[in-house]
């Protein structure tokens, strides 16, 4: 077997079609078919079960692309180690909260750019768990998310914790009484949320079920403004980031809601693979200049 069967099966399986594992390859359909094949025939098993859309692995394929990702790994790193004097060049893939990406992405790009000016970002948004699925799976070389402080990583993973991130309750200005309320209090009114797949989502349901409650969802909708602007209409209740609360246009429009049962907040996290190898710096810059965004916005707030 050899080191280009290797990657030829791990990018099929990471895409789930021989077109875009090529395309990603640089390389024709016709030869990441040869490889595929040369690699079965090597280990002697079938790896690819060719009658489902999109692509699926056999059970022992799969047993094998968990191996096959981990020596893909090793050796990027010691690509990376063996280049270790070159300027830093080329792609970091790149996975982004959307909250992050509305609170301190562009100074953190910027950054980038100053330190290390060949090389590219590739900067993609979602949820973090999916994120982090990415970064174990090699799609991407890391992801800043936002998870619980106590969050379990993956082995494969290696993670660091940037900063806590207080989310607050709002309502439209005047329409709850100024006291502290409880979560029960709140059903009459409702949610606008992000859709399913959102933290601040998941971390609310789990406080309503613990006390025997459903999510009462008025309206989901991504776009942190957009949500705002809804509550200030009366919609219903919103959960949110503080430091886009206090940037929002709205914001004279609503009101913080006090809870005594629900105190919620999350921390942004750095996560990155293991075999990163150089591009390490690359990510120092940027949890440098995001740990800094977000210290300065709670600082803002406090004054």
């Amino acid at each position: 077997m050899k080191l280009d069967e290797i990657e030829a099966f791990v990018a099929v399986v990471r895409s789930q079609s021989l077109n875009q594992a090529a395309n990603a390859l640089a390389l024709t359909q016709p030869a990441v078919t040869r490889r595929i094949q040369n690699f079965e025939e090597a280990l002697g098993v079938a790896l690819l079960d060719r009658n489902t859309k999109p692509l699926k692995t056999t059970p022992m394929g799969r047993a094998v692309y968990e191996q096959c990702r981990a020596i893909v790994r090793e050796v990027e790193a010691l690509r990376h180690l063996v280049t270790d004097d070159a300027p830093l060049a080329g792609v970091l893939r790149l996975g982004v909260a959307q909250t992050v990406a509305d609170v301190a992405m562009l100074k953190a790009l910027h950054a980038l750019r100053e330190a290390h000016p060949e090389l590219q970002a590739r900067v993609s948004t979602g949820w973090g768990n999916p994120l982090l699925q990415k970064v174990e799976d090699g799609e991407l070389d890391a992801a800043v998310v936002l998870l619980p402080a106590n969050r379990a990583l993956p082995e494969a993973l290696v993670g660091e914790v940037l900063g806590p991130l207080k989310l607050a309750v709002v309502a439209r200005k005047g329409s709850m009484k100024k006291r502290v309320h409880t979560l029960a209090e709140c059903q009459a009114y409702g949610w606008v949320l992000n859709p399913d797949g959102c933290g601040f989502r998941a971390g609310l349901q789990h406080a309503l079920a613990a006390q025997g409650y459903a999510l009462k969802l008025n309206l989901e909708t991504l776009g942190t403004e957009l949500q705002l602007g809804l509550v200030a209409d009366g919609v219903g209740l919103g959960l949110v980031p503080l430091p886009l609360l206090d940037a929002s246009a709205y914001a004279a429009q609503l009101d913080v809601i006090q809870l005594s049962d629900f105190k919620p907040e999350i921390a942004v996290w750095m996560v990155r693979s293991r075999a990163l190898g150089k591009m390490q710096s690359a990510l120092t810059v940027l949890s440098e200049s995001i740990e800094k965004s977000f210290k300065a916005a709670r600082l803002s707030r406090a004054a």
